[in-house]
């Protein structure tokens, strides 16, 4: 029952990195750039949601919308203020520049929110499973079956809309895409909120099992970009797998060795693989033309 009840709790971890990554996967693919507060968007969707739901009294549908809808908007102030002006001279500063704008969001957080960690009610009927020794609750079966409906409607939305389309071209050829029109920056823009969108979903499915406060996400957006990595940057499918993946091994190193190994052999096991396979599991070695 012990490793089952990890391989539960390792599914629906595992399917919070997914996102998070897929989020990473999004904006690389669009900018060849990164969101390092990708971390910060997932903890500003869970704070925005339980100050909507229980600090105003919304309704939790209500408060998920608005609670996403202000990630987006964050998504869309990192991509304008963060990263495009140091893209746009081809500077890497985007990198320092994101985790910056990652610290002043924790911090502003901090000071209007409070340091007192607090717990979101569940959105899951009060109930839970019992199957032997093993309780399972409601939450820990709809966080997988979200992140997988997410990386399908990402699908969608990438085959069968307009923008979905057009994000398409750019990441195939963004000269080109500019050729037949395409406005690439409001691409490039929707991709980060896309993105942003993703960490705020990711943070208000975790927050009723974890404490929201002003730092949950720094851990988890660090875990996401190794995961993003690991699972190949490049592969949309490849990072969801790998933080499945990651997900279960932490989760089974943490239930049979015990929480102090866990980062240990699980960054470990990171560095081993990349040295083994440095495009990730899934990616593929960028192909340079001369």
């Amino acid at each position: 029952m012990l490793v089952l009840s990890a391989i539960i709790t390792g599914l629906g971890l595992g399917s919070m990195y997914g996102l998070l990554a897929l989020g990473f996967y999004v904006t690389y693919s669009v900018s060849n750039t990164v969101n390092f507060a990708q971390g910060s968007s997932m903890m500003l969707g869970a704070v925005m949601c339980y100050s909507f739901s229980v600090t105003w009294g919304w309704s939790i549908p209500a408060s998920i919308v608005m609670a996403l809808i202000t990630c987006g908007v964050w998504g869309a102030v990192v991509e304008r203020f963060a990263v495009r002006p140091f893209a746009k001279k081809g500077s890497l500063a985007w990198l320092m520049s994101t985790v910056a704008a990652g610290i002043v969001l924790d911090n502003v957080v901090l000071f209007t929110y409070g340091k007192e960690p607090r717990m979101l009610p569940s959105m899951m009927p009060d109930v839970s499973y019992i199957i032997g020794d093993l309780i399972i609750m409601p939450l820990q079966i709809v966080i997988p079956l979200v992140g997988l409906m997410v990386g399908v409607g990402l699908h969608l939305y990438s085959r069968y809309t307009k923008q979905g389309r057009a994000m398409r071209a750019v990441v195939q050829n963004p000269d080109s895409a500019r050729l037949v029109g395409i406005n690439v920056s409001t691409i490039i823009v929707i991709s980060f909120v896309i993105s942003t969108v993703f960490a705020g979903i990711a943070g208000i499915l975790i927050a009723p099992l974890f404490n929201v406060s002003s730092d949950m996400g720094t851990l988890f957006g660090i875990k996401a970009f190794a995961v993003a990595i690991l699972g190949g940057i490049t592969s949309a499918w490849g990072v969801i797998v790998a933080g499945i993946l990651y997900g279960l091994i932490e989760a089974l190193i943490t239930a049979l060795l015990g929480s102090p190994y866990t980062h240990i052999l699980t960054f470990t096991m990171v560095i081993v693989v990349l040295a083994i396979m440095p495009n990730g599991l899934f990616g593929r070695a960028e192909v340079k033309k001369v």
